[in-house]
């Protein structure tokens, strides 16, 4: 099977919705609004739906992986907006190496897993 695909774009959820706008555009992100409980972020290209829903156990178990060029200057760029004392429930985890590539981690204000990383090839 051929897939001519564009793009895929994961739905997460928020806790408090507000708060997860903010921060999401804070990082960078472009919010299109398409509703009054639903969002399109985007990025060169990528992106994702955050949407007003909680569902602890989903957020409990979201994760997404986002590439980037660089994870030493995402990661300094991370720090520079001292997301931590913005946002209290965001949590930071310094870059690990591994054996296909480095990354390092970010909770958003609701959970969700984020996993910042480059890949050595």
């Amino acid at each position: 099977m051929e897939h001519k695909a564009k793009s895929i774009r994961p739905f997460i959820g928020a806790k408090n919705f507000e708060l997860s706008r903010s921060f999401y555009r804070d990082l960078g992100f472009e919010e299109n609004i398409l509703t009054h409980t639903m969002s399109y972020f985007k990025t060169e290209g990528i992106g994702f739906y955050l949407q007003d829903a909680y569902v602890q156990d989903w957020i409990d178990n979201s994760m997404i992986f986002l590439e980037v060029e660089d994870v030493s200057r995402y990661w300094n760029e991370l720090l520079a907006l001292n997301l931590t004392a913005k946002y209290k429930s965001v949590k930071l985890i310094p870059i690990r190496e591994n054996d296909w590539g480095r990354e390092c981690f970010m909770h958003d204000p609701s959970g969700i897993l984020w996993h910042l990383g480059e890949f050595y090839n």
